[in-house]
């Protein structure tokens, strides 16, 4: 027991003995550490103010697209409507009741053929007539012409003669004409597409009475505004678009108009049909006429993502992960895409998410 009292009475004389020694170390410590803390603070202020202090700027997160070259187009867009070189609405050429209707809706008629008939009676009668006279005429005529060959007779009877049966045969001729008439004949080859007469029903000349189309010959008319009219040219590619059908087609300009209308200054353009769908004569399209390409790939950007200065345009690219500002010249625009002309390259990274908060030389860092 004394022992362990000795042993403590010794650790506490040696701790107070040690004790103001170690106290004056931590005291030395703590007023370098106030000293450093300041010198610290001041550089960081420092640092701060002259915007060089990178381990307090935090980097941006943008997104970025890589650019890369290609062939860069624009289009005219107009509305236009499908149309049949031959669609023709036939009418009687003279007034008369419907007797005959020989085609229905969707029947296939060549060019020449009879569609429908009128009543005829009349004319054919006066035929007959005509008929039995021009025999008569022609046995007198013939009797005089053998007689005058024979020198018998006078001219004045071989001429009378001739002239009699001359006359016959002209009056014959309108009589004929005059029953072509009374029929509705087509002057194509082509589809039926609307009958709109019924037997016994009374027509005339301007009524429209049977419709034929050529289904096999459509082309896509519009007029296209005198704006374009240096533009648009015959070949130039074009992409119908058909809305109702909900398809597309590619073809090529067949017709530029060099006539400019005088009342909506257009001028028309056509575009033959393939024929290889079935289209609707007067159904709506959609064209979008192709008046530029660049002859090789080029960089384009969308115009969004271009900012405009005083007298400059410019976007931001990442490069060693800073924000970097490009001055750019650009051309033709087309569909939000606009092609540049010199300050890109192949490669570059375009920012497009956050392009409008960065800053030329700010810190940036990619999106994964």
């Amino acid at each position: 027991m004394k022992s362990k009292v000795l042993f403590l009475a010794l650790a506490v004389i040696a701790f107070s003995c040690g004790t103001p020694d170690k106290k004056a170390e931590l005291d030395k410590l703590k007023k370098q550490k106030i000293d450093l803390e300041s010198q610290i603070a001041t550089l960081e202020e420092d640092l701060r103010m002259a915007g060089g202090d990178s381990s307090q700027t935090k980097s941006l997160e943008v997104g970025v697209e890589t650019i890369t070259p290609r062939i860069f187009k624009t289009y005219i867009e107009v509305q236009g409507r499908i149309d049949a070189d031959e669609n023709v609405s036939l009418s009687s050429e003279m007034p008369g009741t419907v007797t005959n209707i020989l085609v229905k809706v969707g029947d296939e008629v060549n060019k020449g053929q009879v569609l429908a008939e009128t009543d005829a009676r009349a004319i054919q009668q006066q035929m007959s007539d005509l008929a039995t006279n021009m025999e008569l005429v022609n046995q007198v005529y013939q009797k005089q012409k053998n007689l005058w060959d024979q020198k018998i007779g006078t001219e004045i009877q071989y001429l009378q003669a001739k002239t009699n049966k001359e006359s016959m045969e002209k009056k014959m001729a309108t009589l004929q004409q005059q029953l072509n008439m009374s029929k509705v004949v087509s002057p194509i080859s082509g589809t039926i597409d609307a009958v709109n007469i019924k037997v016994g029903q009374a027509i005339a000349p301007g009524i429209p009475a049977i419709n034929v189309i050529n289904f096999s010959n459509l082309k896509v008319k519009a007029d296209v505004a005198e704006t374009y009219a240096t533009r648009v040219k015959k070949g130039n590619e074009v992409l119908i678009l058909f809305p109702d059908m909900n398809d597309s087609i590619t073809a090529k300009v067949n017709y530029s108009s060099r006539a400019i209308n005088a009342l909506n200054r257009t001028f028309g353009v056509e575009v033959i049909l393939d024929n290889k769908k079935e289209y609707h004569p007067n159904m709506v399209a959609k064209l979008k006429i192709n008046d530029f390409q660049s002859p090789t790939p080029v960089v384009a950007v969308p115009v969004k993502f271009i900012q405009r200065g005083t007298d400059e345009n410019y976007v931001y690219v990442v490069s060693n992960n800073k924000a970097i500002k490009k001055v750019i010249k650009t051309g033709k625009e087309y569909a939000g895409m606009t092609e540049v002309l010199s300050g890109l390259s192949a490669g570059d990274m375009l920012i497009t998410a956050g392009y409008d908060v960065v800053n030329d030389g700010d810190a940036v860092s990619v999106k994964k």
